[in-house]
């Protein structure tokens, strides 16, 4: 499939299709490995490169999942992972980054990302991270669940106006980041990734999103997803079936004309102030 239409996101210097695939819980069902593998490989047939995963999920199974559905395709990749927080000290996080880098089968990652902040300094975090760099084990790297507060203080840090994207839940129900962390990655020239586009599933039992996507002839998680890209954010649904992959794929070609914009604003309103962000 031509992939002339997708919306694309500009990610460590180059611009890449904006709609990927997410592994979280994949990997953990032998039954259903397979299915899994060949899901992710007809997301890269279909033109979405972004694959992210993460050494938390499945304590690395996902990564090992991930490193035989592309091997012999890794140059079509965006590859992202993360790092834990109890890992994310200098040396901690570059022995997690060779551990995952094992696990994939690869020797570089495209994006590496902290997993949320915890008990160490961002510094130490950052040091990691400029040691990897150095030694050509990732391109480029980013922070996941970090508010905008906590992404100033990160930039403050020197190195930190490197940060390439920050991973944050963000859909319909979810728009907190709009009234702050949206606007200030986008003065900083910092890109955004919604993990959780469709709030789990639970988003697709909406009345009002039915109704919408009743009325484009589309689904309502192809909707919830081309919203999504409308905002010129990369959204990372998980795609652990054939099936579910084509039809993520087909949002990606979706444009959401006036009225339709206008009823789901109606039916799921910007914020109207500031908005703790909620981590999933």
């Amino acid at each position: 499939m031509a992939t002339a239409s997708m919306r694309t996101v500009r990610l460590s210097s180059r611009d890449i299709p904006a709609l990927g695939q997410g592994t979280w819980r994949l990997g953990e069902d032998p039954g259903r490995r397979r299915e899994e593998i060949a899901a992710l490989r007809l997301g890269l047939d279909l033109g979405m490169p972004i694959v992210d995963t993460a050494e938390m999920y499945g304590d690395g199974a996902s990564e090992e999942l991930v490193g035989e559905a592309i091997a012999g395709r890794r140059t079509e990749v965006f590859l992202v992972s993360k790092v834990l927080p109890d890992h994310a000290d200098r040396r901690g996080v570059v022995a997690a980054c060779e551990a995952s880098l094992r696990r994939l089968r690869t020797d570089i990652l495209d994006l590496y990302v902290l997993h949320r902040r915890g008990r160490h300094p961002l510094q130490e975090t950052l040091a990691g991270f400029t040691e990897l760099m150095a030694r050509g084990r990732i391109r480029t790297w980013g922070v996941c669940d970090l508010d905008a507060r906590d992404m100033a203080e990160l930039v403050a840090v020197p190195g930190g106006s490197a940060v390439a994207v920050d991973q944050v839940p963000y859909n319909l129900t979810r728009r907190g980041i709009e009234w702050d962390l949206l606007p200030w990655c986008r003065r900083n020239r910092a890109g955004v990734m919604a993990y959780s586009p469709v709030e789990r599933g639970r988003l697709l039992r909406s009345a009002p999103l039915r109704a919408v996507a009743d009325g484009l002839g589309a689904t309502p998680a192809q909707v919830a997803l081309a919203w999504v890209l409308e905002q010129g954010v990369a959204a990372i649904p998980r795609s652990g079936r054939p099936e579910h992959v084509r039809e993520n794929r087909a949002a990606a070609d979706l444009r959401l004309p006036p009225d339709a914009l206008a009823a789901l604003d109606a039916a799921f309103p910007p914020p109207h102030g500031p908005v703790p962000l909620e981590a999933l």
